[in-house]
């Protein structure tokens, strides 16, 4: 809460005298900064003094979901779900790319140039059948098959 109030003092001092610097206008950045910083470490040693420190077995055991964990940790997990995860990553990046080039694609259908048309066009199908051609690759390998 000190910090905040040096802050702002500094800030009306540098607004009495004129300064016009670009830092000060991050003054109020910076102190919503400190205010989120100070507000949290105030919050993390509030909960670690008053906390109940009364240890059990059952509180030291892993949590899964209110059941008793089975088997080890460290066993091994199959590889398929990772790779249909990394699937859905590629088609999720691809759809962040398309939304502003179809937002884009209006500005230039108005504009009177044919070529700049052709190529934004023509850019984003070069993308699509690239991504399309590692759809089709995946399915014929059979990713999406779970029970192989």
């Amino acid at each position: 809460m000190g910090e905040t109030v040096g802050l702002a003092l500094l800030l009306q001092q540098t607004a009495a005298t004129g300064g016009s610097s670009v830092l000060v206008s991050y003054i109020p950045v910076l102190m919503m900064l400190a205010m989120a910083c100070g507000l949290a470490a105030i919050l993390l040693t509030t909960s670690r003094l008053i906390g109940q420190k009364k240890p059990t077995k059952e509180k030291l055991m892993p949590y899964e979901c209110g059941k008793d964990p089975v088997g080890s940790a460290r066993e091994r997990h199959s590889v398929r779900f990772f790779i249909v995860a990394m699937i859905f990553l590629l088609f999720d990046i691809e759809a962040i790319f398309l939304i502003p080039w179809a937002v884009g694609f209006s500005r230039v259908l108005d504009s009177p140039d044919k070529v700049l048309q052709l190529l934004f066009y023509g850019e984003m199908m070069v993308f699509i059948g690239i991504l399309f051609a590692g759809l089709v690759y995946i399915w014929k390998k059979g990713v999406f098959e779970w029970n192989r």
